[in-house]
């Protein structure tokens, strides 16, 4: 009895092991995609990272100056105020405010351009990365290819990260668009 136990164990062991490897033979092949990443380590992604790094100094330095000028005309003000007439005071204190606003402004206008030149940039590289994930999900029989943080992965075996191959990709397609 125990040895007919014990064979009838095998032999659902042997089934299930067998089941399994034939099913693992039929998934479908996935990849996660991280797009951090990819912005951060491929080469289209450092030149616009550049770019914004670039873009953002010059406006922090334009920012910069014209804040060290409101510094200076504020003091100039506090200064020559009790020897100036109300009516002069005034019209100093009313050129003051408006400058502020003007820098105001210009900060705001800063801020926008910055944000603006940003999406551009990653906008343009989701939408090369997007094409390159399609031509590579065709190409390598992919059944599905996720971004990570996008579509809420929360685990996945390191196994199915195609990044650093969407990256060699990524940078080779972009050497020979330029």
């Amino acid at each position: 009895m125990k040895a007919l136990n014990r064979m009838a164990l095998t032999t659902a062991a042997i089934f299930i092991f067998g089941a399994a490897s034939a099913v693992a033979a039929d998934l479908p092949k996935i990849g996660i995609v991280n797009f951090q990443k990819v912005l951060a380590t491929s080469s289209p992604g450092k030149i616009a990272k550049a770019e914004i790094n670039k873009k953002g100094k010059e406006m922090e330095e334009s920012l910069k100056a014209k804040g060290t000028e409101l510094e200076e005309l504020k003091k100039t003000i506090e200064r020559e105020a009790l020897v100036m007439s109300k009516d002069k005071r005034d019209e100093k204190e009313r050129e003051f405010r408006i400058k502020v606003n003007d820098f105001k402004t210009m900060q705001a206008r800063y801020k926008d351009s910055f944000k603006s030149l940003e999406a551009r940039l990653v906008s343009k590289i989701n939408r090369d990365v997007l094409e390159l994930a399609k031509k590579m999900g065709k190409d390598g029989g992919y059944m599905l290819i996720l971004e990570r943080n996008a579509a809420g992965v929360m685990y996945f075996p390191e196994a199915l990260d195609i990044t650093d191959e969407l990256i060699t990709e990524f940078n080779k397609s972009s050497v020979k668009a330029k």
